[in-house]
């Protein structure tokens, strides 16, 4: 018998999580607002499943095994912690419970920026030569050379980046990672600055095997569909050159607000080159379903890996995933609903391998038609 498929979005709502006592101002800024979290629901509403909203808080072991889901979309970013967007898959696997994106591993290699960097730089990838400075007095290595960029070494939405970022000499060097540990209490990442224009690439799929087939033709050969490429100009705007949390919070268009191009106005062979690294970026980390890759350009004009979102924002008018998806043409909805066929078809795949207790449901040919999996888990 079928019965409607019961999903649980599992957030962390900005107002209802406190910032601890002498947290910097963009201390919230990756958490997410009511309006994505109804946009959410209600695209997973559209296609008749069963949504129920669960906090990722401290009571989530005992909310989300009374909800009882087939599955989850998780957009949670985690309380605390050095690798707290992994706090809710670890908790779901714990449980057996299905869930979207990345894993554990994936998202804890992600927020961490320099393990993210050793992973691509291990893989051949190119990515700006960089150094963790644990005290802001530690000897710089001899192969970094100014200018320099410094940042907070775990932390998204561009926090802790501000007009002092840049640094060119010694002197201002110490005083950006002094103040990143003091105000971050964490690492500073200090890294090659890249002088060129930023991009951003986004894709949702998973590695495919050679005998997979794929549901639907919007996904290529190696599993992935790579949405055009979106060009960023934080030269207009509040971030004076910076695409930091402050202009991340502007709605495109409005004043404050950088310049979004997409699809970016560059050569061809640019944009194949960002897309098979964002795809080789993605798969480095064993990232999952959905992801957003970030470039600069060197003064070589070469492309430059600078960080990869594994829990990219989803707030269908200022996320940079959901504009680009937008400027494709695809609506807000099939692109949310992928997200999950995604995650389901992960799930169906590895219950029908490993010979356990799934009961095999086709996934529908076509972008977001209803599926009922039953017996998921």
């Amino acid at each position: 018998m079928e019965t409607r498929l019961r999903v649980a979005l599992i957030y962390n709502m900005k107002y209802h999580v406190e910032a601890e006592p002498g947290a910097p101002p963009d201390a919230l800024a990756e958490y997410d607002s009511a309006e994505t979290i109804q946009a959410l629901e209600d695209a997973l509403c559209s296609k008749g499943y069963q949504v129920v909203r669960l906090e990722a808080d401290e009571t989530l072991l005992d909310t989300v095994r009374q909800a009882a889901p087939d599955i989850c979309f998780n957009i949670a970013e985690g309380l605390r912690g050095d690798a707290r967007e992994s706090q809710v898959p670890a908790l779901l696997e714990m449980l057996g419970i299905p869930y979207t994106g990345s894993g554990v591993s994936g998202h804890a290699l992600s927020l961490d920026k320099a393990m993210t960097k050793r992973v691509w730089r291990d893989a051949g990838l190119p990515t700006a030569p960089f150094q963790v400075l644990r005290r802001e007095d530690e000897p710089l290595d001899s192969r970094l050379a100014f200018p320099l960029f410094v940042k907070p070494l775990r932390e998204g939405t561009g926090m802790g980046i501000n007009g002092h970022s840049v640094v060119y000499d010694e002197g201002a060097l110490r005083r950006q990672a002094g103040w990143v540990i003091r105000t971050y209490r964490q690492p500073a990442l200090v890294e090659g600055f890249l002088p060129g224009r930023e991009f951003t690439v986004g894709l949702i799929g998973n590695t495919a095997a050679p005998e997979k087939r794929r549901w639907n033709d919007i996904y290529d050969e190696r599993g992935f569909h790579l949405f055009p490429v979106l060009e960023i100009d934080a030269n207009v705007g509040v971030g004076g050159g910076l695409y930091n949390a402050d202009s991340k919070s502007y709605e495109p268009g409005e004043a404050g607000a950088p310049l979004y191009f997409c699809p970016a106005d560059i050569p061809a062979s640019l944009e194949m080159e960002m897309k098979d690294l964002a795809v080789a970026a993605f798969e480095a980390i064993g990232g999952l379903d959905l992801g957003r890759v970030d470039f600069r350009l060197g003064s070589d004009g070469r492309p430059y890996l600078l960080e990869i979102n594994t829990l990219p924002g989803l707030n269908p008018i200022v996320s940079d995933l959901c504009i680009m998806a937008r400027a494709e043409g695809m609506r807000y909805t099939d692109l949310i609903n992928e997200v999950l066929y995604l995650a389901m078809s992960r799930y169906a795949q590895k219950y029908t391998d490993d010979g356990d207790r799934y009961v095999s449901h086709d996934i529908p040919l076509g972008i977001c038609d209803t599926v009922q999996m039953e017996g998921l888990r």
